[in-house]
Order: C-alpha cells, then structure tokens, then sequence
C-alpha cells in the first residue's frame, strides 16, 4: 500500500502543477478534517463505525505497553555479561531549565515551577537531583534561577548564552525543498500554519544554539552516566511525585536488563494537585525517557526544539505513539535509521508535566494539542527574530546604507584638512546641495498626463518599449520596439515631466545629498529644503503619492491598463532615501507629525508590496528584480520596526544566493541579457546594498555558503575580477567601466585580494560620487 501511495505521489507530480497540487491537497484536507469531526459518520449512519475506524485515537499508553522487548534472553545475558546486575541501581534525575517562551509559557513560569520544585518535591529513592541551566537569555532570570538552586544547595551544569556565538549563525537555507523557494511559486499556496512551520525550519540551526535542547540533554546524558546506572534527562517542567517515584522504581528494578524506559507524562493544570498522595493522572503525554548507563543511544542534536528532537529518538528506537503517524514536510530532516537497541525498552510508571502558565494551551484534547503547536512555533519565531535583534543592537532609528560612526570620523578628517580627496568630495557635495535648493519640492500631481486611473495622485510611468499599434484604429494593444524608448520614459529628458520617473529620483538623490550636506556644513538651509521635499510628495494629502505602483511600467491595452510588477524597480532607491530621512529627522527639519505620516505612508506601501498580485509577482523574479523587491522591503521594515518581516525578508534573500549564483561567482540570469556587464553590476550592487542591511542586523551574507557551492563572497571575487579588462561577455551598449569601484571600495576587504593593476584609485574619495540611477549606487556612495 505505502509503495503504491508513492508511485501514485511521483505520477501526480509529474502531470498537475504546483497549484493543482496544492488545490488538491487542500481539498483532502477538507475531507480529511470532515471524516475526523464525524461529518460523513452522521450524514452516512450505515458506515458509522467504519468512518470512526478511520480516526481512532491511537491510546500511546497502550500502545507502549503493548510493544515487547525485543529477544529479553540476549538482553539479559547481556546485562549479566557486562556485570551490571552487580551494580546498584543508582538514579540520577536532570531537570534542562531554559527559557520561558511567551506566548507558549507565561514569562517566569520555569522559575517558579522550579521553586515549586524544589519545595514540594519529596526526596527520591536512590535517586540524586541535578539541574541544567541552559542558554536564558534574561540575564536577571538567569541569576533569580541560579539564587533559587543554590539557596536550596542543589547542584546544577551552567551553560551560558553567548551572543558572539548566536551572531555566526545563519538561517538553515539548505533545508528548503529548491533554491529560491521562499520566492517561488509552491511557496505562495502553503497555508499559514505551513509557513510558520517552514519560517521555524529556517531558524532551526539558531534554534539548536538558543534552544539547546537535544544539546542540554545530552550534556546531562554524558555527565549523568559518570555518577549513576540510570540517568533521567528530563525537561524543567517535570515533578515527581512519592507514588510516581515509587512506581517509576519498581518498575525499572524488576526489569533492570531493559537499557531504556519510556515514562509516560501527565499535563495537570493545577500544580498543588501534586502535593496529594493519592493523585494519579491520566498519563497520555510524549514521555520522559530513562537511559541504563551503557546505552550508546543519545538525543540528535540536529533536531531542534519544536520539531520533534525527542521524537527523533523514539523513531530510531521504536517506541510506539501517535508519533508513529506524523508526517515530514518537505524541508524536514531526513529521520535516523533504526538503532541498533531498538526495541530494547520499557514502560516504567509516569511523570507529571507542571502548568506553562497558558490554561487553554494544557487541557487533554485534540484542539488544546493544536493549539499547543500553533503558540509554540509562534514562541519559537518571535523569540528566535527577538534575539536577532538584541544581539544586533539595531534600532529602527539607526542608519542602514551609511555608517554614523564613519560619517563622524570623515567629519573630523575634514575639519583637519588631512585629506585632500575628501575635501574636494565634500566641496562638490555643497555644490550639488546648492543646486538641489533650485529644484522642487515635487508632487506626483506636477505631471502634464494622467495615468489610466485619471488620479493624478497615482504614480504614473509608461513601460519605455512600448508603442501604439500601427494595426488598429485606437493604437491598442501597444506593441514593443525593442531598444526604442518612448519620448518622456528617458530619466531628465525634458519631456521626462510628463511621468513620474524622474521626479521620483529626484526625491531620492536631492534628498540623500541635502541630508548629506547638511551633516558636513550644519547648515539648516539643506536639511529644511529636505523636509519640504518629503511633506510635498508623501506627507500632504493635497500633493502626496497614492502608496502604491500600479501604474509603474503600464503597456496600454494590456492587464486591465495596469502597470507590470518589473515597475516596482523604480522605487528601488527607497533603501538610501530612508537614511536620509533619518538624518534630515536628527537634524530638527522633520518633525514628529510629518514623520509619522510618513511611516503610515509606508507602512501602506509596504502592505502594497506584500500582498498586491504586482508585488506577489515581482517577489517570485529570480534575477535582479527579486534582489531589489527584498532590499525594498528590507529597508522599509528596518526603518518601520517590523523586526519579523525584516527576518522574513532577509532569510528569504539568502535562499536566492544559490538560486542567483552559480559556484563559480557567476549570475546565469544576468548572462542571459544583451546588456551583462550593466546587469550583472546592477544586480551585484543590489546584493552588497542588501548585504549592508543584513549586517547591520546581525545576518552576514559574505560568510553565508549554500549547498550547492554558491557563495555571496564568490560573486564578488568573480565579478571584481574583470576589473581593469576587457569584459568577456556580450555587451551591446556603452559600458562604464567605473562601476566596478563602488563594489570594490563596499565589499568587506577580508571578502577579495586586491587586484595588481593601477586602475583602482589610492582613495575612494578620488572616486566619482555620481553615477547613473540606473546603476543602483547610491549618490555619494563614498561618504559614511
């Protein structure tokens, strides 16, 4: 049966597309979830029972004492053979206190189980207590936890968080099922809970940092075997009762040959239920596990907290439960093979489980086990994104394209006059700052056409290809010339005021070069003209830009007279534009309520750019249009403090480096243009923006190296290796070959040996700051 189920599987594959695919699942669910809750059990009474059959629930209790040792004669000649029916049976018992994940747990709540732990709990036959404390990363709940257990003399492992560690991990890309899949198609037909489940999957090599729990429990399992024959490596949570003791140790010392015990565990929802001695529960809880001291068994620590690192075990050593009938997603690990001790356990008596502080997440039911799940991979991701940002130490208010602390420097350098270059930089910056006075402020309303919606608010660009048709009496649909721009579509062509285009660049470069202006001068002049720059187009209701770019790139006669998602590039530029509002708010110029407006402004953009079949399509480019859509958002985010689609939006940049980037350095996708020394210059320069964003908050792209062998830091070497020669690809336009420095002078030194030719300059401030808005560079990308 399993083997046709999965030929079935490969045939489906091959003839139905992602979206059937997951139409069809979803509709399986459907009956699935039907036949479950009884629906066809009550519409069909005469297949009552046949329906119920299909979901009964699997007892795990039972079912571990159903399962049989595996040949008891061998195991107990080996237990004799190895002289430990001559050793007595000794007990040590580990609780693993680690963090308290909110909302899965109340904040607090292991600290005071363990209080009540370590009042209540009666002294344990044979049995030694220790405690781990394991990676808390509130360093006042660490030292209330380390007080607690020394007030009461109990011995503990200290392993400490340390944040320099956390900080050289990266997200687990390689899991995905194919390079670029958080941009792919499959992607967008996951459901919520899916893509939780594959966010969480993602972080699961931080997880196994922060978490540690495979990690603490065999630090508990490798010390624990030195000081008795049994050892308990159980979770924080556990309290053991004088009966649950009692049966625990009867039932391991009458069949001591056995080398592992499954202990069956109980949720209570009230603690002090523990305090009598005649309480048992209803033990149906993932059990505890009990080692013998010469099991060569321990926790796989590649599987992290959440998914299944207990679990993981039970599967190689045979232990039935529900488990038994999980399935993997995709991006799961591959399960262990069998152990060689499988099936060479048994059942000794129960352990309760004390209450995480969430009533409605502990009851003994279908729905409280779900949404156990749904809190604890909720927990995992905010926790996790939390930690990102605390170790990072960046704050929406801190720069992302510039460095202050260079800024300051080159401030001082100035005041000096020790560098030549940089005073002659700074002096042409004052003088393209004076120009920028002349010009603006700007308002999408200034244009002389009107888009196809006729709202002279809507951002306006005809796609610069495209032409009416000779053939019909309207003109429509356009058709493409290809290499003829439409008279306007050309940026600062006189007619170029007809549309948006120009006028939004220059929202972006006069901006960043008044900010800039204003830091080295300290005259207020620049800073005010920039403030009046951003009200005007984005802040008053009379003159600012609807937040979206559906008319970006419009062919007339095509999609309903709507822009094409490739419009969204246009925008691009927002990443260093946010900087200088950034400046231009320290400044004094901006004030709060223009600010504020501005971010709602934003935030509805952004809202635009996640979710509008234009930003859905333009999310799924695998070239360079897929690297500026995520610097986009990455910069957006940053700049907003919404830390979890910032992740979300860097995790899924780094799954496109192996999608991107061939072993070599080189970008296929870019190779493929007319125009590849533009592209692929343009694209990496995306890729060293996108990457400086990423630091700043803790993820570093040039250390990062997919499965495959692509490499950030090897799209560098290869693309700076054509410095100073001719370029070996086709390039059907004119080249500026300078393009190259900007790259050279931002991509970490560390990343790629200098070049021995003298075509690059002794000082990046001898470099021209300006480059074409075509090129990605932002203006005066040799200052900060």
């Amino acid at each position: 049966m399993r083997k046709l189920k999965k030929a079935v599987i490969r045939v489906l594959k091959r003839i139905l597309t992602p979206r059937q695919i997951s139409f069809l699942k979803s509709h399986l669910r459907m009956l699935r979830t039907k036949i479950t809750s009884g629906y066809w059990a009550h519409r069909f009474p005469r297949y009552a029972r046949f329906f119920e059959s299909m979901h009964r629930k699997i007892d795990p209790v039972e079912l571990l004492h159903k399962a049989k040792p595996r040949n008891r004669e061998a195991l107990e000649a080996e237990y004799q053979e190895k002289g430990l029916d001559r050793v007595p049976d000794t007990f040590v018992l580990y609780r693993i206190i680690g963090n308290d994940l909110c909302p899965r747990h109340k904040k607090g709540q292991s600290r005071e189980n363990l209080r009540f732990i370590l009042e209540n709990e009666p002294e344990l036959e044979n049995c030694e207590k220790r405690f781990i404390i394991n990676r808390i990363l509130d360093k006042e709940e660490e030292k209330a936890i380390i007080e607690l257990l020394e007030d009461h003399k109990q011995p503990y492992l200290h392993l400490p968080f340390n944040p320099e560690a956390y900080k050289t991990i990266d997200w687990d890309t390689d899991c995905l099922p194919q390079p670029g899949y958080l941009a792919g198609e499959e992607y967008e037909y996951l459901d919520d809970e899916q893509r939780d489940r594959l966010t969480a999957a993602t972080y699961r090599l931080k997880n196994n940092y922060l978490m540690n729990n495979n990690g603490a429990r065999n630090a508990a399992l490798r010390e624990g075997k030195t000081v008795a024959k049994w050892v308990l490596p159980w979770d924080g949570n556990c309290f053991v009762t004088k009966t649950a003791w009692d049966k625990i140790h009867r039932d391991v010392t009458t069949s001591p040959y056995l080398k592992y015990f499954a202990v069956p565990m109980a949720r209570v929802l009230e603690n002090e239920q523990l305090l009598s001695d005649d309480f048992i529960p209803e033990p149906v809880e993932e059990p505890q596990i009990i080692f013998r001291s010469d099991t060569t068994e321990e926790f796989n620590e590649e599987f992290c907290y959440g998914r299944r690192p207990k679990v993981e075990l039970m599967w190689r050593l045979r232990i039935p439960g529900p488990w038994i009938r999980w399935k993997d997603d995709p991006w799961d690990l591959q399960r262990g093979p069998l152990s060689p001790e499988t099936r060479q356990f048994g059942v000794a008596g129960w352990v309760a489980r004390l209450f995480s502080g969430m009533r409605v997440l502990e009851k003994n039911n279908k729905e409280s086990f779900l949404q156990r799940g749904v809190a604890r991979l909720e927990s995992i991701i905010k926790t996790l994104q939390n930690t990102d940002t605390m170790v990072s130490g960046m704050t929406a208010r801190n720069l992302t394209s510039f460095h202050e602390q260079v800024l300051e420097k080159e401030r001082e350098v100035l005041s000096s006059g020790d560098d030549p270059d940089l005073s002659s930089l700074v002096n042409q910056l004052k003088a393209d700052a004076d120009e920028a006075l002349t010009r603006g402020p700007y308002s999408v309303i200034d244009k002389t056409t009107l888009p196809p919606s006729g709202n002279p608010h809507d951002y306006w660009h005809p796609a610069p290809y495209w032409w009416p048709n000779p053939n019909t009496k309207n003109g429509l649909p356009y058709i493409r010339r290809d290499g003829e721009r439409v008279p306007g579509t050309r940026m600062y062509e006189p007619e170029s005021d007809k549309y948006d285009r120009t006028r939004l660049q220059r929202v972006f470069d006069d901006s960043t070069i008044l900010a800039l202006a204003w830091k080295f001068t300290g005259e207020k002049k620049f800073a005010e003209h920039g403030a009046r720059i951003l009200e005007r187009f984005f802040v008053n209701p009379t003159t600012r830009m609807n937040p979206h770019l559906n008319y970006a790139q419009a062919r007339m006669g095509w999609n309903k007279y709507k822009g094409f998602s490739t419009g969204i590039i246009e925008l691009k530029d927002v990443y260093h534009y946010l900087d200088a509002v950034r400046i231009l708010y320290s400044s004094g110029a901006l004030q709060n309520d223009s600010l504020d407006s501005f971010k709602e402004w934003l935030a509805h953009y952004l809202d635009w750019l996640l979710e509008s079949p234009l930003g859905k399509k333009e999310r799924k480019a695998t070239n360079n249009h897929g690297t500026y859509y995520d610097l986009q958002v990455a910069a957006i985010t940053s700049f907003l403090g919404a830390e979890a689609i910032l992740y979300e939006t860097l995790a899924r940049a780094q799954s496109r480096i192996s999608q991107q980037f061939e072993p070599d350095g080189s970008q296929p996708a870019e190779l493929e243009r007319t125009h590849t020394a533009h592209y692929c210059c343009f694209n990496f320069q995306g890729w060293v923006n996108l990457a400086e964003l990423a630091t700043r908050w803790g993820a570093d792209f040039w250390s990062f190296k997919a499965a495959n062998g692509a490499s950030l830091a090897q799209g560098a070497r290869w693309i700076l290796s054509h410095i100073g020669k001719d370029w070996p690809y086709q390039q059907s336009d004119v080249f500026d070959y300078e393009r190259f420095l900007p790259l050279w002078f931002t991509v970490p030194h560390e990343v790629v040996e200098s070049p021995q030719n003298s075509y690059i300059p002794h000082s990046k401030y001898a470099v021209k700051p300006l480059f074409s808005p075509h090129d990605g560079v932002r203006p005066y990308w040799n200052i900060g």
